[in-house]
């Protein structure tokens, strides 16, 4: 699971960034009312992104870059792997350092706690204290999809599947650059749209 490039992608505001951060943990839809109005609309975002990256030609070929072997479980290892170049690049899309931006994004989340999907409260120290400080290195990944592997529940390949990105670091990297370029701009028009009295979730 992607969190930190859905954390990146919500902007400025902190009820978008708590819906994005969490739209994994949210299903069903999303009726007005479920949750509080921005919170709806960030999980929104989350859902739009996913879809836009899910059929974009650069992510598209990351994904098949990776060795059949892993079947459906390729798009979750490109997921991990973004987010492993994107803190290794930190600086080329943030002004703000990585260790200032998890402090304020876990602050944010946090107090907002009473929106969380309960299933997910457990695992906020995790993430943010061991997950997401760790994705720089390929040692954190490949601790992040052992336990993603166990969380799994049944058998499955991500275990291991670190070795994907020392294989293709070149060429995950060269894709992972042309598509944060386009999907960071995407995010943006997209939150724009968010404030327009036309725009409808789905």
């Amino acid at each position: 699971m992607n969190f930190l490039f859905h954390m990146l992608l919500s902007g400025d505001d902190d009820q978008l960034l708590v819906g994005n951060f969490m739209g994994d943990f949210v299903k069903g839809p999303l009726q007005q009312g479920r949750f509080p109005e921005k919170v709806r609309q960030g999980v929104v975002l989350h859902r739009r992104i996913d879809s836009y990256a899910e059929h974009h030609l650069l992510f598209r070929r990351s994904r098949g870059r990776i060795d059949p072997v892993y079947g459906h479980y390729r798009g979750i290892l490109v997921d991990m792997f973004y987010d492993h170049l994107l803190v290794n690049d930190w600086e080329r899309w943030s002004d703000e350092s990585f260790t200032a931006f998890l402090s304020r994004s876990r602050h944010v989340i946090e107090s907002h706690r009473n929106a969380i999907p309960a299933a997910m409260l457990p695992i906020l120290p995790v993430i943010f204290d061991e997950l997401l400080p760790s994705y720089g290195t390929v040692e954190g990944i490949a601790r992040a999809l052992a336990r993603l592997s166990r969380r799994v529940g049944r058998a499955n390949p991500l275990s291991g599947g670190e070795r994907e990105l020392v294989r293709l670091h070149v060429e995950l990297k060269a894709d992972f650059y042309g598509f944060t370029a386009e999907i960071i701009n995407y995010a943006s028009r997209l939150r724009e749209s968010l404030v327009r009295p036309s725009f409808r979730s789905n």
